[in-house]
């Protein structure tokens, strides 16, 4: 059983792109989270195959202070007018940092998170984000157990996708006019 990370990366991407944005920058989660790693390499893939270059990812882990010290380094080039994180933690301190180097956020840097925590629409901007059902998660995942237990089948082959959901807020606009 799997959340759709795939989906939601292109999702997230995808509206970035919609929006106008040609220069979309990653931070990553911890290069040891499968998650993380999908994540990054979906956001690739996406830009590829959109025509566009696609830069060094910004190395991080799931913490806000990650997000934070990318945001710091992110705010000093002008390039960057769109930052896709690999979830919300990271994303809220990179629009920290970006508000704190005066960078606007939608303004002049959009920004989209990935897991869908209620926090993130009482952020200022309110976070768009890829929200995960993690409560359907755990409902499957109950329910793939008690299904082993009555049949005694152990081999794993079932398997269930569970969709994500691009929640559009306050954080991504068209890029600035150049």
């Amino acid at each position: 059983m799997v959340i759709d990370q795939v989906g939601g990366v292109r999702e997230a991407v995808e509206h970035l792109l919609g929006l106008g944005h040609r220069n979309i920058q990653h931070v990553c989660g911890p290069g040891d989270s499968q998650s993380s790693l999908i994540r990054r390499a979906t956001w690739a893939r996406c830009l590829r195959e959109a025509g566009l270059p696609v830069p060094e990812p910004i190395p991080g882990d799931w913490s806000a202070a990650a997000g934070y010290a990318a945001g710091r380094l992110l705010a000093a080039d002008p390039e960057v007018t769109a930052v896709f994180c690999a979830n919300d933690e990271l994303a809220l301190g990179l629009i920290r940092a970006m508000h704190e180097q005066g960078r606007r956020v939608p303004g002049d840097v959009s920004v989209v998170g990935f897991d869908g925590f209620d926090v993130g629409e009482y952020s200022f901007p309110p976070l768009t984000t890829v929200r995960q059902d993690f409560k359907r998660h755990g409902r499957e995942m109950v329910g793939l157990v008690l299904e082993q237990v009555a049949s005694g089948v152990r081999d794993g082959s079932r398997s269930i996708i569970i969709p994500t959901e691009l929640i559009l807020r306050g954080s991504t606009a068209p890029p600035p006019a150049a």
